[in-house]
């Protein structure tokens, strides 16, 4: 077999990591416990580099972290910890002098073990559950409180409204999510280290299935119509657990980026903003440029909006007027029927047709710059 020169030993100093390439493929080298030793750069579950992770000793070894999802890999063998199957591949090493040398072929293949990921194989294989002539509602209330001690939500309630007559007057199919009863993880960033480390499904849904935020992706891309995002006005901005679900959304939206890939299929979005203090058209300006991002049509007047302005303290008397409210009674009304003609019109388009004018990856100035650390 064949040796090529990587790296000098003065490069490669005891507890340290460094990437070379050999041939078309990066291959990451370690230098500890008075070893040097050589696996495949690309994590074999989404292509993070192995050279950049943490190592550690546990298990039964010396692990390397893959920076992006987490996955592991002994530094010597290539191995999974016990209990994974995986197997990354193996390169000799010779030591000549200063010289690093390396086997120009693995003298142990990589082999990606199988993953039961059954639990999520509608939204892998995106099973919509839309047809033609369904109606299924979605509401979304981001309202946060303490379950124990109920309060009175005006944006909740707005939205029990305008489902219940949905239902009543077509027939619709609806569901409510309220975000507070998910247990859902924040959005850990994945992305800023490279777009390809932000997966669909997300990739905290995917190390952990029963991550709340699965069923919003179920029933958000795969089985709504209709979605109506209902909130609070928080100190000039929408909830915080609205943000908390938006960052997770960002999932979504990089399906174009990455694939030219649009997974919001002719769907409807709507808002429901309410609050003591008055920044209506602002909160709903922000909804709806996210919204729009992911491919949601919006009807004519998108958004019901209830405030009473900067010096309402009085919220108790805020709630009273809230409930004897015509304005609101007539409103959640107008605005399912908007919703709905909108989605008799949009469901008649060809989504093929549809084209996203979003930045794509072959669109960044840097795309054919080789980054040596990187392995895609």
């Amino acid at each position: 077999m064949d040796f090529i020169k990587v790296a000098s030993l003065s490069e490669l100093p005891e507890g340290s990591s460094k990437i070379v390439k050999v041939k078309n493929s990066k291959v990451a080298l370690f230098h500890f416990n008075g070893k040097i030793t050589a696996i495949g750069n690309a994590c074999l579950h989404k292509g993070g580099p192995l050279g950049l992770g943490c190592i550690e000793k546990k298990y039964d070894g010396t692990y390397v972290t893959c920076p992006w999802h987490g996955w592991e890999y002994n530094i010597q063998t290539g191995t999974a910890p016990p209990g994974y199957k995986d197997q990354q591949a193996v390169y000799e090493i010779k030591i000549k002098g200063d010289a690093v040398l390396i086997s120009e072929e693995p003298i142990i293949k990589a082999k990606k073990a199988t993953h039961d990921l059954s639990a999520l194989d509608d939204l892998i294989h995106l099973k919509y559950q839309t047809t033609a002539t369904s109606i299924n509602i979605l509401g979304i209330s981001t309202t946060n409180m303490n379950d124990d001690l109920v309060r009175f939500s005006t944006s909740e309630n707005a939205l029990e409204k305008a489902l219940a007559y949905a239902t009543e007057k077509y027939g619709a199919e609806t569901k409510m999510i309220k975000l507070r009863q998910l247990n859902f993880r924040h959005c850990e960033g994945y992305y800023s280290q490279h777009m390809n480390a932000c997966t669909w499904p997300c990739s905290v849904t995917e190390m952990d299935v029963k991550d709340g935020m699965t069923q919003v992706y179920r029933d958000m891309v795969l089985w709504a119509d209709v979605v109506l995002v209902a909130t609070p006005i928080r100190w000039g901005n929408a909830s915080s657990l609205y943000y908390k679900m938006a960052e997770r959304l960002n999932t979504v939206q990089n399906q174009i980026t990455l694939k030219k890939k649009i997974l919001i299929q002719n769907k409807v979005a709507a808002f429901i903003i309410t609050g003591g203090q008055d920044n209506i058209q602002a909160v709903a300006g922000q909804l709806m440029v996210f919204f729009t991002d992911l491919g949601f049509v919006f009807p004519p007047f998108s958004f019901l909006g209830w405030s009473r302005g900067w010096t309402a303290e009085d919220m108790d008397k805020n709630v009273l007027q809230f409930k004897k409210s015509e304005y609101i009674k007539r409103t959640t009304k107008e605005m399912i029927d908007n919703c709905v003609e909108t989605l008799s019109q949009i469901k008649k388009r060809d989504i093929f047709k549809i084209i996203a004018p979003k930045p794509h990856r072959q669109d960044s100035l840097s795309a054919d710059i080789d980054n040596p650390e990187m392995n895609i």
